[in-house]
């Protein structure tokens, strides 16, 4: 088949050539952000689910339907160790721009760059090429120290001036469980409150299966102030549009036999579908594609795999975390493996291997599925541990 146009593209936050299955998902953010808009109330919303599933694909699509439709958006990924301050404040700075090329008004623009500037200065973020005349009406705004009541300050003020061009400050945050409990906690605290203020701000977060949990315990009320989205493998059907209708833009058919193979293997997430289906592209001849090509692209899209997807993964992880992954591996029952029994394979006490499971989950390699149980953040990772081995490096 002709490479140069394999529809297929596998790729960390790549979109697909069709986005299927988030349909429910993509018409709910937009209610949300419509009656935020209205002065009406809404939940913020977090997408959760393991990698793969497409969350940093949606999360952008989400961004960029908000910024076609007018409304004053930014979209922040956190990387671990990094300030939510340094952050928000490049990123609404922009914001705030964009507003000032629209016309809002004087007021409210001059008081939400004061505020930002102010944020900018206490939390020492680097901030420059705004000329701000500050005022006593200014002081004891966003300047305080405590970054949740500063933040309060500084989103309220961008509400301001958002609402003053009938729009809504939107908040696209991916990886969010890589903010530090601190930034988490104080973040949800003025969420809190600009929402009791009436401020049209809204949060779209998305991240791995144990954000919720950070959240519940970083603040009692996150349950009641976000809604929390499973983003999960595709349904049958889904997997099969994923392959096909990309394909037959192309004028190249799939049989059947062979979507439903990919789906088998694949468990139906999203990036793994993609990877099968570059693969497959590159192994067949001819339309239709067949269940034959499917089963020799095998082999290439798991080499594939191991040396990029997983492979990157494992190379960042210590030896003893290695081994601990490697003894889920040989535990495994599906996704969920308790942690006693990892123990058990490893020779030590659940508590003398507390340290290193509490490690790979705040790297984000695993995660607790339920109480004295861990799974894998990433999807068939420990088929590729038992490929390599229980220590990850044959």
């Amino acid at each position: 088949m002709d490479e140069t146009l394999n529809p297929y593209a596998p790729g960390a936050g790549t979109r697909p050539p069709e986005l299927v299955g988030r349909d429910a998902v993509i018409a709910d953010v937009v209610v949300a952000l419509a009656r935020t808009a209205k002065g009406r109330s809404a939940r913020h919303t977090v997408l959760t689910g393991l990698r793969g599933v497409g969350k940093t694909v949606l999360l952008d699509h989400l961004y960029r339907k908000a910024l076609t439709e007018g409304y004053a958006a930014i979209k922040i990924e956190a990387p671990e160790n990094r300030k939510l301050a340094d952050l928000l404040v490049p990123n609404l700075r922009r914001a705030l721009l964009e507003l000032d090329r629209k016309g809002a008004a004087v007021k409210t623009m001059r008081s939400a760059f004061a505020a930002l500037r102010n944020f900018a200065s206490v939390f020492k973020v680097s901030f420059s090429g705004i000329d701000v005349e500050m005022t006593p009406d200014d002081r004891g705004v966003a300047d305080s120290g405590d970054l949740g009541l500063d933040l309060k300050d500084l989103l309220c003020a961008v509400a301001d001036a958002s609402a003053d061009r009938g729009t809504v400050l939107t908040i696209f945050i991916d990886e969010i469980q890589y903010l530090t409990a601190d930034d988490l906690g104080a973040f949800l605290s003025a969420l809190h409150q600009v929402g009791q203020a009436a401020k049209p701000v809204l949060l779209i977060g998305a991240g791995l299966p144990q954000i919720a949990g950070l959240m519940g315990e970083a603040k009692s009320y996150s349950e009641r102030l976000i809604r929390f989205v499973d983003v999960g493998p595709l349904t049958l059907d889904d997997a099969r549009a994923a392959l096909s209708v990309p394909a037959l833009a192309e004028d190249v058919q799939w049989q059947a036999p062979a979507l439903d193979r990919v789906f088998e293997i694949t468990k139906g997430y999203p990036y793994f579908i993609q990877a099968w289906g570059a693969e497959t592209w590159r192994v067949a001849r001819t339309t239709p594609i067949t269940l034959a090509d499917v089963e020799a692209a095998t082999p290439l899209a798991i080499d594939e795999l191991d040396q990029s997807f997983f492979r990157v993964r494992l190379d960042r992880l210590s030896p003893a975390e290695r081994k601990y992954l490697g003894a889920m591996a040989e535990a495994e029952d599906g996704q969920r493996v308790p942690s006693s029994a990892v123990a058990t394979t490893l020779g030590r006490t659940i508590g003398s291997v507390a340290p290193t499971r509490d490690a790979l989950i705040k790297k984000g390699m695993i995660y607790a599925v339920r109480h004295g149980e861990v799974g894998f953040t990433v999807p068939l990772f420990g088929a590729f541990m038992r490929r390599v081995g229980p220590n990850g490096s044959e």
